[in-house]
């Protein structure tokens, strides 16, 4: 199929991402499905080094979903305290545990549609866990920064982090939708971050509308 300017565009600028990110960057660090899933769920509104810094000991204490349905709740609230929403994040982990103890024996199921039934499992967690836990890519997972820097570069105007994964996906070839996410999470942390972004250093300067227009206001 012929591709059109725009998508040989977003492919230049995942090519140029790749040589300027060879190392992965930091994530959460987890080796079960189950500990994915959790670490996942515990990385919203907060950072993968304040996550890590709770999983060391939480997946000591936590082996099961039986270990999270069962909790005393308060005592999981201190447990994850230090990732933030930690009331919300353990009533999610509670209720998702359970319902994979109920209806998924005890397995984290490997279906964006299974997964997203989860309570506090959106598309974006469901997306991480089918790529890292099972090699499954259904979609691209839109944190924080993949909705910037998407926006950012001119690849969305959608305020809604599932439409904006509908315009990368229209735009990008399947083989990419997993690594896309990689890369932005490491060029948002680096280069393109919320505040101060640096364009002026940025490889992408040349293909990005928004750096056209700080050249255009400095």
């Amino acid at each position: 199929m012929q591709q059109n300017k725009e998508q040989i565009r977003v492919l230049q600028i995942v090519a140029i991402l790749e040589a300027h990110y060879p190392q992965e960057p930091l994530m959460p660090k987890a080796h079960t499905p189950l500990e994915y899933l959790v670490a996942t769920m515990l990385s919203a509104q907060s950072t993968d080094v304040q996550v890590n810094q709770v999983t060391i000991r939480l997946f000591k204490k936590y082996r099961t979903p039986e270990d999270y349905a069962f909790a005393d709740p308060l005592e999981l609230q201190q447990d994850i305290f230090r990732v933030g929403y930690y009331r919300q994040k353990t009533k999610h982990l509670q209720a998702s545990c359970r319902m994979l103890i109920e209806e998924f024996n005890g397995q984290v199921p490997n279906s964006m549609e299974e997964l997203i039934r989860l309570p506090g499992v959106g598309r974006k967690t469901a997306n991480i866990v089918l790529n890292r836990v099972f090699g499954i890519v259904e979609g691209i997972a839109v944190d924080t920064h993949v909705f910037r820097i998407s926006r950012r570069l001119g690849l969305s105007e959608e305020r809604n982090p599932e439409k904006v994964e509908r315009d990368l996906m229209e735009l990008l070839p399947r083989k990419q939708w997993g690594r896309v996410n990689r890369l932005f999470i490491a060029h948002g942390r680096s280069l393109c971050t919320a505040r101060n972004p640096q364009c002026f250093i940025c490889p992408l300067n040349a293909l990005c509308p928004y750096a056209a227009e700080q050249t255009l206001t400095t």
